[in-house]
Parts: structure tokens; sequence; C-alpha cells
């Protein structure tokens, strides 16, 4: 109800109280606490009688004023209720200044979570139904936290959706930063990281004096040969079935390659490898394990039996090279004696040696 409504409801509510000069004083403290959906009552201390009641609290109790005021909580409420109030206006009794309290309690047939702050003070107030003794006097706002604890619930679970989006969000943009950094044909890493790569190894073997090997992988002119039909025979092309070798090798590189070291797609045909801390002679050892597990894999693409075979030139830093274009280049003059070889075959690069 608005608040410029109140004052001409206000003093109908306190009619039957004497002294209408402090009755419409607590009225109105009542309509600014009403106004703002909390109750207000004022109790004696000794006998627990009620002198005044709001009507936010009239209506939670469900009974007029005149059924409210000079009666007690036992006249009003169920034993378990009037068992929670009185113990915790004992208690607000025995201290000094504002004590609150949490309530869940039945009113006027409806559940209710409140909190209660209650203050004890002296004399009875001018114009209130007070004891004749003029005893103590306990003063009470009741509040209903059932919303704030709803609204609180609900933007705790807002929060968490929050939170789970985020994660949500953060996993993907991992995702495409990591996808951005790979080539989806083979899986393999693209050539800006692979070179990437290369340079801090290039950099921390020439730091730490350790080995490492590079790998430069083509597949060969011969690779997509079908054991039966050529490739675009059907309306196929010779992409998709290069593709499917493209996908092939991608596999059998990432399987035969560490953590730490590093795969990628240069162009079309052409693959390199980085082999972290792995010397030439291993490199070759691995790499040509590669090589037959290549001439022996079978690619099916659209029904059709592809196979491949693929050239590999190995080069290590330093033993072959001391500088990353020099093990490039050194890298590229193996790969090509072995396509000069007929392609299938793993060359070396050459060791240099150095004047003594």
């Amino acid at each position: 109800m608005p608040m410029n409504d109140r004052p001409d409801s206000a003093p109908a509510a306190v009619a039957d109280l004497p002294g209408a000069g402090g009755a419409l004083a607590w009225a109105a403290c009542g309509a600014l606490l009403a106004a703002q959906g909390q109750g207000l009552a004022v109790k004696e201390a000794g006998g627990g009688r009620y002198l005044y009641a709001n009507e936010v609290l009239l209506s939670w109790i469900g009974r007029p004023l005149a059924e409210v005021v000079g009666r007690t909580d036992a006249d009003l409420f169920d034993a378990g209720t009037q068992a929670a109030l009185r113990t915790a206006d004992q208690a607000a009794l025995a201290q000094e200044g504002v004590m609150a309290a949490e309530h869940r309690l039945s009113l006027g047939g409806r559940a209710r979570e409140l909190t209660l702050w209650r203050l004890a003070f002296a004399g009875e107030p001018a114009g209130c139904a007070g004891g004749s003794d003029g005893s103590r006097l306990l003063l009470g706002v009741w509040s209903d936290v059932a919303a704030r604890k709803q609204q609180e619930t609900q933007a705790r679970a807002v929060l968490a959706q929050i939170e789970q989006l985020q994660t949500a969000n953060d996993a993907l943009q991992r995702e495409l930063a990591g996808q951005s950094m790979r080539d989806p044909a083979s899986g393999l890493y693209a050539k800006a990281h692979f070179e990437d790569q290369l340079r801090r190894e290039v950099d921390l073997s020439s730091r730490e004096h350790r080995e490492f090997s590079i790998v430069l992988v083509e597949i060969d002119e011969a690779g997509t040969a079908g054991t039966g039909e050529a490739p675009d025979a059907a309306g196929r092309t010779a992409a998709q079935g290069q593709r499917a070798v493209q996908a092939a090798l991608g596999r059998l590189l990432r399987s035969g390659t560490r953590a730490m070291d590093a795969a990628c797609r240069l162009d079309e045909r052409r693959f390199a490898v980085l082999l972290s801390g792995v010397g030439l002679a291993t490199a070759h050892s691995r790499m040509e394990g590669l090589r037959r597990q290549c001439a022996t894999e079978i690619v099916v693409h659209e029904g059709q039996e592809l196979r491949f075979t693929v050239a590999m030139g190995v080069a290590s830093f330093p033993h072959t090279a001391h500088s990353q274009p020099e093990l490039l280049d050194a890298c590229a003059a193996a790969l090509l004696e072995a396509k000069r070889r007929g392609g299938n075959h793993v060359a070396l690069a050459a060791i240099r040696f150095e004047p003594a």
C-alpha cells in the first residue's frame, strides 16, 4: 500500500489504545515499517501481553488488532511457536541493546522465515496501552526473509550458471586456439607453429649443448594410387584421395611422436617433424620404422583402397648444421637425395667435420 494512504488507516488501527498522541506515534512507526513489508509489535516484558501491532504483523497473524492487543503469544500461536518466541524474548530482555534472532514460524496457517529484531526498554511509552505498573516493554520488528533468501538462492544459481558458461567458454577458446594451430586435414601443427617450435629448440640446444633432429617427409608422387580403379574413376577427385592420405599420414606421425616433439604439415605433399633431444642415428631408426608403416598402410576412401609411400630427409643440430637456416637446407638436401633414389627411402644429411 502506498505510504500516503497510511495516515488515513493508521488511526483506526489504534483507535482503542489509550493516549491518542502516543498511539499515533506508534501507528506512524508501524506505517513506516509496513511500507517496507516489516511488522512491528510492542509487548509487556513481564506478562508478554501485546500492546500494539502494525497492519503487516496483523495480516501475518491473521487477526484484527482488537483480537491481538491484550493477548499473549500463548493465546495467539501454537505451543511450538509460543515457546520459540518466548525463549527469544527472554534472551533479549537479559541483554542490553538490539538482539536479532532467526525464526521459522507458522503464522496464519503459513510457514514464514523471519528475522526478529528485539529491543527491551524501561517504562511505558506515552499513550501506549502499557502495564499499570510501568514495567519494561519489548519492541519487536518482524522481517520476512523468505523472499530475500529466495533471491539469494536464485542469484547463486545464476552465478553458478555464469561460472559454468565461463568455464565452457574458456574450454572453447582453448579448443579454438588449438584448432588455429593445427591443420584440419592432417590434425598436425600448422607451419607457423612448427617454425616457432624450431626457433625455441635451436635456442635451447645452443644454450644447453644438446642435440635434436628434424625430418622432412614428402608423399611420393605414386601416392594415392589404388589397387583397382583410379580414385576419380567414379567422379571422385584426386584431391579427395590426397586428403585421405594426408589424414592417414597425420595419424601415423602423431602416434609416432612424443609430447615434446612437433609434427606439422608444410604443404599438400610435404610434412616436417621435430624430434627434441634425439640424435641423428636414433632419428633415422624411428623414421625408418615410420617409412615401413606408410608403405604397408591401406587407406580406404569411398570404397577404394589407396596406398602411399614417403621419402624422408633427416638432419640434426649441431652435427649436420650450426644454425637454423643451415639445418633446414641440410634436411632439404637429404630429402632430395631420398627422392633421387626413387622415393620410399630415408636419407641422412651429411655430418660436417670441422678442420682441426
